[in-house]
């Protein structure tokens, strides 16, 4: 797909990417992007919109990983607008942003729109779905040298906008090419009670302490099901549009980094996200359109990768066309049996990459100072003004005792334990 994408994108002013969640899109269409961009032009050269501020860090992210010379920067709501200004003084070839959020920055002229050549629309039917047809339209009509546009989705059969100006697109449709269905397995759970809390309880103690992600239809349910489950002693946390940016992010580094072992969200995070592959996707509740299914169901059976997708359901409950109800109904132990706890709990660090920290300072003034082991550290996230750190549980009292009075790099910062999601007061 990568391959093809890279050809056509590179060879046709307008190309429909059309592939399954967790396929790769992204370096699909970032690698003919790289070989598009002019480095005497000291402006922005391609815009991204994206619908969520996750799919725009994730992005951004992957560039940076990709070790090119060209700045990149994203730009969403509930980011300090003041930063974003400060960032675009100095223009990047490439600019990552929601569509409300790059409007508004269009309308202070805080970039130059007269060198952008390349657009992309990634997830551009997630875009439509929450609204942004007019943002979109006033961006695209703002555009005025654009000579490749790429639209990338994860849906088939959606209707072009005229706006986008995208006519006759090369199609790259590799959709029923997705081999995750055939490695996907489904299973009913009947749940006795309507309120399906003690059933998705007795599946996670039969999961065999794996993760998982479990999908409802309500932010309130998210954040019920997660405080229920922690009351009960399995390590979990909600996720949801609610939430403001930090907590957001704050779940799902907790949730990456193994400090917690089930996420309770909303289709929020059915795509666009950077977390690990799950064998376990778990339908608390059923989404309404079988579009939402498929989506959360790709963040299990990715690739070669197996997973299984449960889907809870109460007698009383209107049958869903899309579902077929004659799949194999698992039958739950009924355990006592908790799964096992995370080996590792996230310590906050109140530096980040503006302080001139990096991963390698942290792993090293934890090492020397804090007396951890290599082995006694996992994933390491480093954002612009913090840090985060998965230590292993038994080592986390000795290394806060240790560092107390440490510097790291020449300054002292605050490092503790980082707070759960976990109740709505916090």
């Amino acid at each position: 797909m990568q391959e093809v994408a890279n050809e056509a994108i590179l060879n046709n002013s307008n190309t429909l990417l059309l592939s399954p969640t967790g396929s790769g899109k992204t370096i699909g269409f970032l690698l003919p992007i790289l070989q598009l961009l002019q480095p005497e032009i000291l402006s922005v050269q391609c815009l991204i919109l994206v619908p969520s501020r996750e799919l725009g860090l994730q992005i951004e992210q992957v560039w940076k990983k990709m070790k090119t010379d060209y700045k990149v920067n994203s730009c969403y709501g509930g980011h300090s607008m003041e930063t974003e200004i400060k960032n675009l003084s100095n223009p990047p070839a490439v600019l990552i942003g929601t569509p409300g959020r790059i409007a508004d920055h269009i309308e202070r002229q805080t970039f130059r729109t007269d060198k952008i050549q390349t657009l992309v629309l990634d997830e551009f039917d997630k875009s439509l779905q929450l609204g942004f047809h007019e943002q979109m339209s006033y961006i695209i009509g703002k555009l005025v040298k654009i000579n490749k546009r790429v639209l990338v989705s994860a849906t088939a059969e959606i209707e072009i906008p005229k706006y986008t100006r995208v006519v006759s697109p090369t199609i790259l449709d590799f959709l029923e090419n997705d081999s995750a269905s055939s490695n996907l397995t489904t299973k009913l759970v009947i749940s006795k009670e309507k309120d399906k809390l003690n059933t998705l309880f007795q599946l996670l103690c039969n999961l065999k302490s794996e993760s998982a992600i479990v999908f409802c239809n309500h932010r309130d349910a998210a954040e019920r099901i997660s405080d229920t489950l922690n009351t009960k002693g399995i390590f979990s946390t909600y996720y949801h549009g609610g939430m403001d940016q930090e907590e957001r992010e704050r779940a799902l580094i907790q949730f990456r980094n193994g400090s917690m072992s089930y996420l309770i969200t909303t289709d929020l995070a059915a795509r666009g996200l950077d977390i690990p592959e799950m064998k376990h996707v778990i339908h608390y509740h059923l989404p309404l359109k079988e579009e939402e299914f498929i989506h959360r169901n790709g963040r299990t059976a990715r690739m070669q990768a197996e997973g299984t997708a449960y889907l809870l359901v109460h007698e009383s409950e209107k049958k869903l066309d899309y579902v077929d109800y004659e799949m194999d109904i698992l039958e739950l132990k009924n355990t006592s049996n908790l799964p096992k706890p995370p080996l590792f709990q996230t310590i906050y660090i109140s530096g980040g990459k503006k302080n001139k920290i990096n991963k390698i300072d942290i792993v090293g003034f934890f090492s020397q100072k804090g007396k951890l082991e290599k082995s006694d550290l996992g994933l390491i996230e480093v954002k612009d003004h913090v840090s985060f750190a998965a230590v292993k549980y038994g080592k986390v009292i000795d290394l806060l005792k240790n560092v107390k009075d440490e510097k790291m790099k020449g300054k002292k910062f605050k490092i503790q334990v980082a707070r759960n999601v976990i109740k709505k007061e916090e």
